[in-house]
């Protein structure tokens, strides 16, 4: 046990134990429950990963290549594992809480718009939608991380011989469409191999679409999908578009009659941009738009007093369309005229896609909720955020996702809570940017009802979390990184996003002076709903006269978690994971 210093002023000092990490008390049980003579040997080990670890199908030759892993920790014991041993092994990255032999292994022949789907918004923007540059970093950052659909505005540029992507009347610097187009080819299958869809905001003229045309076809050539119909009866399968690219947006129209298009320039940059998230991210809103209790620093949401740019484009009278390019086009777009009760009107014969921003989507659920799951169970329903988000900020997905919106449209090039979620959804299915949706967003029953996430439920099975301690910040942090005088104080928050039944925070004790923390804690949950919920942890820095400084968060699909005793590493702001800072956690269903 080492020592450490802090200077408190010019004369003096305080001086810490730095203690090892060492397992806390239950884990000692279990070792001395499932070893003989101080040595867990693979036929107790074994036991140990059946029976508490709740892997049913492990194999004494699993345990025993564990065993092997570790036999540098046990080097006078090269038959199983001592304490320290066991506790390495616990607490190592070969003991994550996502099973990572599981790879995709959901259904992946059902219609796309069977899936939750990783969709970027503005996807080629660097920062804030008013005034960052355009370029395609964001996009390769972003196919990196397995989104799985792009959105491009596209613009003709100053001489109106180009096309050039870019936030339409706003600050933000062009970047060339062929370069994004050239980048997505380059990496759309880096993480997955399953399809990557382009929607373009099309503000193009026809000569223009033709050169667009020409481009898309000469940088894809045989990945392109073409459906070769004019419309499709249905979408095909994520299986069926391995290692392919769609194009959707709305097609344009022979004879569209002339309309008077505003500038929307002073609209849309109206008002402040809202202050950045501090310390980590604001609280997610419920349904109802209220902050989740249990938060010290009681974060809100900006203004809705706008909507977005026109999200669909806004085509001049077009007397010669570019048919090359309307034959690219496999998932079309549009909105109807008649209101939301005709947008989500269901036609038999075809598919298409709808684009709600989040408030329109919030204002429709309270009175068309059931229309909107009716339609997603064929269509493609995309929702993206409001134009007030000018400082790139993102809403709770879980409106979309319970109402079976495929495309929940997200500022990957932010960060906050809201996307914390969005990662954790599409950390299930082995990350390959496409979630089957769970059977009760798909069916009908025989009268036409369909899933009501407002419904009273009965509870379908309890998660008990309990978190036992953490360590790793010490060897990833500066040493005063949380407090210049003395060792850190963390605490623990722990919940559920969900349906609103399901949907809570609840906290761990704070422990003061420790970069070695054992809580010992443990929580329950009760779900309606568990397929749609999500685990949150969140660790944060007691800081008495300021805002609580963050250390560290994850969020884990529910229905993919393993039970047992799991190491489970957490991820700065942006959702990249630290290299050493982790939790060992307890997770059991009853």
């Amino acid at each position: 046990m080492s020592k450490q210093t802090y200077r408190v002023c010019f004369c003096f000092s305080r001086r810490f134990k730095l203690a090892v990490a060492e397992a806390p008390e239950e884990i000692k049980t279990f070792f001395n429950q499932y070893s003989e003579n101080g040595i867990m040997t693979s036929v107790h080990l074994h036991r140990f990963l059946t029976e508490v670890q709740k892997q049913e199908k492990s194999t004494l030759e699993e345990a025993q290549s564990i065993i092997e892993s570790l036999k540098h920790l046990s080097l006078f014991h090269r038959k199983g594992l001592n304490l320290e041993a066991f506790f390495k092994y616990l607490f190592g990255d070969i003991n994550p809480p996502l099973d990572p032999k599981l790879g995709v292994h959901h259904d992946m022949t059902a219609p796309i718009s069977h899936y939750f789907i990783y969709t970027g918004h503005n996807s080629y923007l660097t920062g804030n939608q008013l005034s960052s540059d355009c370029s395609d970093v964001p996009i390769i950052n972003a196919l990196r991380k397995g989104v799985r659909v792009i959105e491009l505005d596209i613009w003709p540029n100053s001489d109106k011989d180009d096309v050039e992507v870019l936030h339409g009347r706003t600050l933000t610097t062009p970047v060339q469409l062929i370069k994004c187009l050239r980048s997505i080819k380059e990496y759309a299958f880096a993480a997955s191999e399953f399809p990557v869809v382009i929607t373009l905001e099309d503000h193009l003229t026809p000569d223009l679409q033709a050169k667009v045309a020409q481009m898309v076809t000469q940088t894809f050539g045989d990945i392109l999908f073409t459906p070769g119909s004019e419309c499709l009866k249905e979408f095909p399968s994520p299986k069926s578009l391995k290692r392919q690219i769609i194009i959707s947006t709305k097609p344009p129209k022979e004879y569209l009659e002339a309309k008077e298009v505003k500038d929307k320039e002073g609209d849309s940059q109206k008002g402040n941009a809202a202050p950045d998230e501090e310390a980590w991210g604001k609280e997610i809103p419920n349904l109802k738009g209220h902050i989740l209790a249990d938060d010290k620093n009681g974060l809100g949401e900006e203004n809705d007093d706008a909507e977005e740019d026109l999200d669909e484009g806004d085509h001049k009278l077009q007397h010669d369309v570019a048919p090359e390019y309307k034959r690219l086009i496999a998932i079309h777009a549009g909105k109807p005229k008649g209101g939301i009760e005709a947008c989500l009107q269901v036609d038999p014969d075809k598919v298409r896609r709808l684009s709600l921003s989040e408030q329109q989507l919030e204002n429709a659920a309270e009175n068309h909720g059931k229309e909107i799951i009716r339609f997603t169970q064929r269509n493609i329903l995309r929702v993206y955020p409001k134009g007030t988000r000018v400082n790139s900020s993102n809403y709770n997905p879980l409106i979309g996702w319970m109402h079976g919106a495929q495309m929940v449209a997200f500022n990957m090039q932010g960060y906050g809570r809201s996307l914390w979620l969005m990662q954790g959804m599409f950390r299930a299915n082995g990350g390959c940017g496409f979630v089957k949706k769970p059977d009760f967003l798909l069916r009908s029953g025989p009268n036409g009802e369909v899933f009501d996430p407002k419904a009273k439920l009965p509870v379908q099975k309890t998660l008990k979390v309990k978190i036992y301690m953490g360590e790793g910040w010490y060897y990833d942090f500066n040493h005063t990184h949380f407090d210049a005088y003395s060792p850190p104080d963390f605490y623990v928050r722990v919940g559920i996003a969900g349906v609103p039944a399901d949907t809570g925070m609840k906290k761990t004790k704070t422990l003061e002076d420790n970069w070695i923390p054992v809580w010992n804690e443990e929580f329950e949950f009760p779900l309606t709903v568990p397929e749609l919920a999500l685990l949150r942890i969140e660790v944060h820095e007691y800081d008495m006269s300021e805002k609580d400084d963050f250390g560290g968060q994850t969020c884990l699909p529910v229905q993919e978690l393993r039970e047992g005793i799991r190491a489970v590493p957490l991820h700065n702001r942006k959702g990249e994971r630290y290299e050493s800072v982790k939790l060992l956690v307890r997770f059991e269903f009853v």
